[in-house]
C-alpha cells in the first residue's frame, strides 16, 4: 500500500493508528511529551508491520488532527451542541478521556478537575503496570 504526503488516510489506516495509540505504554509516552519524534518513528514502524505505509511526520500530523477534532467535538457536546460529530469519536474518547485537560479545568469545569485529581491520586496504579 503506497501513501504520499497528501494522500488521505483510509478508515483502515486510522483504525490501525488508533489501535497502536490505545496501548497504555504509547498513551503514557505521548501524554505530556513535547519532543516525541522517536515515539512517532516507533508508531510508523508498527504501522508498517500492519501494512500501513506512513512516515513519522504523517503519523504525528494525523495524531494531532484527530486529537484537535476530538476536543472540538467534545467541547461542543459539553456546551450542549449535540450536532457536532466525528467518525472515530468513541474510540478517541476511550483513549483520551484519561488525559486531564488543563484549560477546561482552569475554566471551572469541576468534572475535569475531579478526574485530574483522581489521576494524580493513584500514581502507584500507573507504576505497577
Amino acid at each position: 500500500m503506497e501513501s504520499g504526503a497528501g494522500k488521505h488516510w483510509t478508515e483502515e489506516e486510522v483504525k490501525a493508528l488508533l489501535s497502536i495509540w490505545s496501548e497504555k505504554s504509547i498513551r503514557k509516552q505521548l501524554h505530556g511529551t513535547l519532543r516525541n519524534k522517536g515515539i512517532f518513528i516507533y508508531i510508523a514502524k508498527r504501522l508498517q508491520e500492519l501494512g500501513v505505509c506512513r512516515d513519522w511526520k504523517q503519523c504525528r500530523a494525523k495524531y494531532k488532527n484527530l486529537k484537535y477534532e476530538y476536543r472540538t467535538v467534545k467541547y461542543a457536546r459539553n456546551s450542549g451542541d449535540a450536532t457536532k460529530t466525528m467518525k472515530f469519536f468513541q474510540d478517541l474518547d476511550a483513549i483520551l478521556r484519561c488525559e486531564p485537560v488543563a484549560h477546561l479545568a482552569a475554566e471551572g469545569n469541576s468534572r475535569c478537575s475531579a478526574s485530574k485529581v483522581q489521576l494524580n491520586a493513584s500514581p502507584t496504579a500507573d507504576s505497577s503496570q
